[in-house]
């Protein structure tokens, strides 16, 4: 019995930090629309806005963070859906 492995599937999204270090934007460049999009922040600071119902090819979600201190120790955690219904977990720092 053969037992194929499933393809990986890449992170469908790209960072544009050009108006950072407190606005991140969240690209998909991947080829389907993403839904129940969801970004958390652990760490000091606090995100603003950290969800969207979908986000579809070339669109992008701004991020904006507010805090006393810069969240250079802070860690993004990205939470979406693909069309198949599949959660997905990403995470970035900043």
């Amino acid at each position: 019995m053969t037992v194929t492995a499933p393809t990986a599937y890449s992170v469908p999204f790209r960072l544009d930090r050009s108006r950072g270090p407190r606005v991140v934007r969240i690209v998909n460049d991947g080829s389907e629309t993403v839904s129940s999009l969801r970004v958390t922040l652990l760490g000091s600071g606090l995100l603003v806005p950290v969800s969207t119902g979908t986000l579809a090819p070339g669109q992008s979600l701004a991020l904006s963070v507010i805090g006393p201190e810069l969240v250079a120790s802070s860690i993004a955690v990205v939470r979406w859906f693909r069309p198949s219904r599949e959660e997905y977990l990403w995470r970035f720092s900043f």
